[in-house]
């Protein structure tokens, strides 16, 4: 048994296709089935069966890629307590963030980090929560930048930050007039919100009654905080947009938005990672330019409150 053998069968196990597998381990196919083959007789087992298309891990062959996951992982430790030791500052590191930091957050500490670390490359992908969560156990990424708590089992948080909400309001808005809002003015008909799978989406909803998000002629969901903006920009309503969201709006925009009273709502952004997590240099060194470079004050979740969801 090799550790090139066990991470044949975890890219048959994660693309379900024995050429897609092959392609992706810069092998031929014939060579992957092999060595594939050659495990199945040592161990005296078949991990997959090739008879159903996509092919699929028999019963015994979950549980040895689970273990395999395991073994792999440790191995590739292996290389990167030898980096560390040297202190060796480089190698590929695989981020997560999703839609609603990473057109606010990204461009803040990027350039800076890469600057300061040239070896290092940077790989980033913006998607839904659900979806970083789901590739971190399969360690298809390092790790991920989304909103806390989110209490899953085999997940490691490392809060970073926090982000007030407020609302932004359309022109002529009736609570215009006020300096500062409740929770109870979001219960209205005119709030335009993310469409489903965003977590931000479900944080608004926690903090309102979604079913007053009923419009009589026009329904828009949008997967984007900028068209939601727009939405508000160009007809009427508003919408909630958190702290780094506000950064850029223009003057008038700005003149637009609308604090909470009392204990105002937030959210906590945090890196997230595989409990059985590797570069843990690189993650150390990323968390300090991330939090280097947004305003000091949102360090610290004494001026508002948290609002949770799954």
């Amino acid at each position: 048994m090799t550790i090139q053998q066990l991470e044949y069968v975890l890219a048959v196990d994660k693309f379900r296709h024995f050429g897609q597998a092959a392609e992706s381990c810069f092998v031929t196919q014939p060579t992957l089935s092999a060595q594939i083959q050659k495990l199945e007789n040592e161990l005296g087992v078949i991990l997959f069966d090739r008879s159903k298309m996509p092919v699929i891990p028999t019963e015994i062959g979950i549980q040895i890629i689970g273990q395999a996951k395991k073994v792999v992982s440790e191995s590739k430790g292996i290389f990167e307590l030898v980096a560390q030791l040297k202190g060796d500052i480089s190698g590929l590191i695989k981020i997560g963030i999703i839609p609603t930091l990473a057109p606010y957050l990204l461009h803040r500490f990027i350039r800076s980090f890469l600057e300061k670390y040239p070896h290092v490359k940077v790989q980033v992908e913006e998607i839904v929560t659900e979806e970083i969560v789901r590739k971190l156990k399969n360690d298809e990424l390092d790790l991920g930048i989304v909103v806390t708590p989110l209490e899953e089992n085999g997940i490691v948080e490392k809060p970073m930050f926090y982000e007030k909400f407020y609302a932004y309001l359309s022109e002529g808005h009736p609570l215009l007039h006020k300096p500062k809002l409740v929770v109870g003015d979001l219960e209205t008909d005119d709030m335009w919100v993310l469409q489903q799978g965003h977590c931000f989406r479900d944080q608004v909803f926690r903090l309102c009654d979604q079913t007053k998000f009923q419009r009589m002629n026009f329904h828009y969901e949008s997967g984007s905080l900028e068209g939601l903006k727009n939405m508000v920009n160009e007809y009427e309503g508003m919408t909630l947009l958190p702290e780094l969201a506000t950064f850029d709006l223009s003057a008038e925009e700005k003149q637009r938005l609308r604090p909470f009273e009392g204990e105002e709502p937030m959210r906590e952004v945090s890196i997230v990672l595989n409990r059985s997590y590797l570069k843990k240099k690189l993650v150390e060194l990323l968390f300090n330019e991330i939090t280097e470079n947004i305003p000091q004050s949102m360090t610290s979740k004494a001026h508002g409150k948290i609002v949770k969801f799954k």
